[in-house]
C-alpha cells in the first residue's frame, strides 16, 4: 500500500482515532454499531449517506453525534413542505456601498456551505427543493447567477428520511438516490438496548462528546482508501455482481422475475470504494470478500428498481441482493 505522504507512525495514530470516534458516538447512541460503522465507511469513501427508518430511532441524533466528534463545520436543515431551494443554497441580497452609495447584489451563502450537512427528513420536501442538492452532491459546487461557488473540503450530505409508505412524503427520484453512496436502513433496537435507552433518556444522564478527528486527517484517510489493495479476482466479482442486477443479462431468476432495471457502473465504483473503506476501518490494507458483503446491501438497495410483481409479493431489494450474493459465486482465491 502506498502511504500518500504519511508515515507509518502517523497512519497508526490516525487509524486509532477512527475507533475512538465510534466510542464517542456510543456515549449517546445505544447499540447501532453497524449503522455507525456504515456511516464512517461512507465518509471515508468520500460519499453521501441516506439513513431510512421510522421516527424515533435516533437517526438525527446519530448524525449530529458523529459530526460532533469530527473537527468539521456542521449545519442541519429540517426539510419541510414549504422549504425553498434558496433556503439551502443561498440567495442574492441587495447591499449598499456606504462610501459611494452604489447598490449591488451580493450572494449570501446558505447552510449547504459546510463540511457536513444534515438533511433531516429529506423526503418531506417537494422535488424542487430536493433537486437543489443535486449539483452540490455531485459537483461539490453551487451555481448561482452565472457564478460558481465551490463547497468546502471535505463535503458530505448525511440525510435522513422516513419510509416512503408513510403519508406526507415525497419519494426521492432515482437520479438523486443514485447520488448517495450508501442507503442505510435503521432498524429497531434489541430488547436490552431499548431498556438502556429508557434508562439513559429519562434520568439525569448527560454525555459530552469530544472532537477526535481533524478535517486534514480525514482528507488523508480518504486518499488512503483509494490506495487499499484489491485483487483482480475481487474486481471481477464486483463487476459480475453489479452486472447481474440487470434483468437483460442476469443469470439470477429472481432478478429476471422481479427487477425492472438494475444498477449502473456507479454502483461498481461505490462497491469498490466502500469495501476499501471498510478494510481500512478494520485496520487492513487489502480488501477481502467480507468487506464487499458488508457494504453490498447499502450500496445496491437504492440502485435496483423492482417491478409491480415484486411489490405485490412483498419481495424487497434486500431479498434480491441476498439471492445475488448466493447465485454469483465468489472467486476461489479472492485475495490472490
Amino acid at each position: 500500500m502506498q502511504e500518500q505522504n504519511i508515515d507509518a507512525e502517523e497512519l497508526t495514530a490516525i487509524l486509532a482515532k477512527l475507533s475512538q470516534v465510534s466510542q464517542e458516538v456510543s456515549k449517546v447512541i445505544v447499540g447501532q454499531e453497524q449503522i455507525v460503522k456504515q456511516l464512517l465507511v461512507s465518509i471515508l469513501a468520500g460519499g453521501h449517506c441516506l439513513l431510512e427508518g421510522v421516527p424515533g430511532l435516533a437517526k438525527t441524533l446519530m448524525v449530529s453525534a458523529l459530526a460532533k466528534t469530527l473537527e468539521l463545520e456542521f449545519n442541519r436543515v429540517q426539510f419541510t413542505p414549504d422549504l425553498m431551494p434558496s433556503d439551502i443554497i443561498g440567495t442574492e441580497i441587495l447591499e449598499t456601498d456606504h462610501n459611494t452609495g452604489d447598490r449591488f447584489f451580493k450572494f449570501q451563502k446558505g447552510p449547504v456551505f459546510t463540511n457536513i450537512l444534515l438533511a433531516d427528513e429529506i423526503n418531506r420536501t417537494p422535488p424542487k427543493t430536493q433537486a437543489a442538492l443535486l449539483e452540490a452532491m455531485q459537483e461539490r459546487t453551487i451555481s448561482y447567477a452565472g457564478q460558481d461557488y465551490p463547497l468546502p473540503e471535505p463535503f458530505f450530505v448525511l440525510a435522513t428520511q422516513n419510509p416512503v409508505e408513510q403519508a406526507g412524503t415525497y419519494p426521492l427520484p432515482e437520479a438523486q438516490l443514485d447520488r448517495f453512496l450508501m442507503f442505510v436502513r435503521v432498524g429497531y433496537p434489541s430488547e436490552s438496548e431499548e431498556v438502556e435507552i429508557l434508562r439513559r433518556t429519562t434520568g439525569n444522564f448527560t454525555a459530552e462528546l469530544n472532537k477526535i478527528l481533524q478535517g486534514t486527517e480525514l482528507i488523508k484517510l480518504q486518499k488512503l482508501v483509494r490506495s487499499v489493495e484489491v485483487s483482480e479476482a475481487l474486481l471481477d466479482y464486483i463487476n459480475r455482481l453489479v452486472r447481474h442486477t440487470r434483468p437483460d443479462n442476469s443469470g439470477s431468476e429472481m432478478v429476471k422475475e422481479f427487477s425492472r432495471w438494475g444498477a449502473g457502473p456507479r454502483a461498481g465504483q461505490a462497491l469498490v470504494l466502500c469495501a476499501k473503506a471498510n478494510a481500512l476501518l478494520s485496520g487492513r490494507y487489502a480488501m477481502t470478500l467480507d468487506d464487499i458483503k458488508f457494504v453490498a446491501h447499502a450500496v445496491l438497495r437504492h440502485r435496483i428498481l423492482l417491478n409491480f410483481q415484486a411489490e405485490a409479493q412483498g419481495v424487497s431489494t434486500d431479498t434480491v441482493i441476498d439471492s445475488l450474493l448466493i447465485d454469483i459465486k465468489p472467486p476461489a482465491s479472492p485475495i490472490s
